[in-house]
């Protein structure tokens, strides 16, 4: 029996109860653009039964953007409808991603309340805005924006003195002077000392297979990874 098959078999069995809300914290809500179960596709979590929460809105415009749609719109909810609505699903996981969800001061809030449910809890970041206020039981997946981005000069460089050993750190990268450039950023920060580095090619731009073939030739202990969800599903909202 694979680890997913077993974890999921477990989570059927799981009934996490929903945290109290204090009236006040009951009132705070939050933009959504979605909420929906899926399988993880990315990160070292790929492959697992996850619950995400998008929020709308990001500050950033990266010229590969596959969730634009999230830039506008949504809906607002309550934090106490969102975490009734995330326990439906009857998961372990949760992955809180956007936009930019912390772009919504709640969502710190949402984050702790998360963890306190006793969920293992995921924040997608751009990397473009603080984390240290993140509670520390979230694993972190931070983005460093490269130079094919177009939005590199809105990396918040002084994240990577928060990173713990918990977090994780994603270059998504164009093409090869993309990958040299997240290379230089890696060593010069030590970054694959401190926590996992992902490199992902950008969807139907970048050949994994090519950027694979760079990560053997100059062995790098990186983990290349390719966008499961969209291999089994293509691009798409809810997904």
């Amino acid at each position: 029996m694979g680890i997913v098959p077993y974890i999921y078999d477990m989570v059927q069995t799981i009934s996490l109860p929903i945290p109290k809300v204090t009236q006040s914290r009951e009132a705070e809500s939050l933009r959504v653009s979605e909420i929906f179960f899926s399988l993880q596709g990315e990160t070292s979590r790929s492959g697992l039964p996850t619950v995400f929460v998008r929020l709308t809105g990001c500050p950033l415009r990266c010229a590969y953007c596959d969730t634009d749609y999230a830039f506008y719109g949504g809906k607002r909810h309550s934090i106490s409808d969102i975490l009734a609505e995330v326990a439906s699903y009857r998961a372990c996981y949760v992955t809180v991603t956007g936009g930019e969800p912390l772009a919504q001061k709640e969502c710190l809030l949402l984050l702790t309340l998360l963890c306190d449910a006793g969920y293992s809890v995921s924040l997608e970041t751009s990397g473009a805005l603080d984390i240290s206020g993140v509670d520390d039981r979230v694993s972190r997946i931070l983005d460093i924006k490269t130079p094919g981005s177009g939005e590199a000069a809105k990396n918040h460089w002084s994240n990577l003195q928060s990173l713990t050993s918990h977090d994780e750190v994603k270059f998504v990268l164009c093409d090869e002077a993309d990958y040299q450039w997240a290379l230089e950023v890696m060593h010069e920060h030590q970054l694959n000392l401190i926590c996992p580095v992902l490199f992902s090619p950008v969807f139907d731009k970048l050949d994994p297979a090519m950027l694979a073939a760079w990560v053997l030739r100059d062995r790098i202990m990186v983990r290349v990874q390719i966008q499961l969800h969209k291999l089994l599903w293509g691009e798409g909202a809810g997904r």
